[in-house]
């Protein structure tokens, strides 16, 4: 039986520096790339996060709402890893990333299964997705700050898998219209 991943798809923000909610970026788009990119890169299922815009997930995915998602991505990144808290690993995944698709999803959730922790790069920079071992789900959570999910637990640890992804995508994140 292989191991479980369940795509966590932060979209709860109300997208200040964007102007909008970038749930609602291009009539959805953004978001139905997102969910593509997770279901097609390996997850079983995908939660998608939402908050400030209340709108209809693409059929696949479940729809979770984080309460204090004002409070930033740590409120979302925490209601997504309690929603995956029966998967064996959780792809956290942003949704103003619209080039990264199935293969930086495949590529960062198979080196996730060989050490626990792996993270998307682009070019040496680090991105999403973050993919999360169930042993680390409390612990990032509780990591969490502001508008910050998994980079205080992820940084200066010498076991998360770096995972060059730059031949697939820029893994931009879209901030400004």
């Amino acid at each position: 039986m292989s191991d479980s991943a369940v795509g966590v798809l932060l979209a709860a923000g109300a997208g200040t520096r964007y102007g909008s909610p970038k749930v609602l970026a291009h009539d959805g788009l953004w978001l139905r790339t997102a969910v593509q990119a997770l279901r097609d890169g390996g997850c079983d299922r995908v939660i998608v996060v939402l908050g400030a815009a209340d709108v209809p997930v693409p059929d696949g995915a479940i729809a979770v709402y984080a309460p204090r998602w004002e409070q930033g991505m740590s409120a979302s990144f925490e209601a997504g890893l309690t929603a995956a808290s029966d998967a064996d690993y959780a792809v956290v995944h942003v949704v103003d990333t619209p080039d990264v698709g199935a293969e930086v999803v495949r590529a960062v959730l198979d080196a996730a299964k060989e050490t626990g922790l792996a993270r998307a790069v682009f070019d040496g920079r680090p991105g999403h997705p973050v993919v999360l071992a169930r042993r680390h789900f409390e612990a990032a959570a509780t990591s969490a700050s502001g508008d910050f999910g998994a980079r205080g637990f992820l940084k200066g640890r010498d076991d998360v898998s770096a995972v060059e992804c730059s031949q697939w995508a820029t893994g931009i994140d879209h901030d400004y219209r």
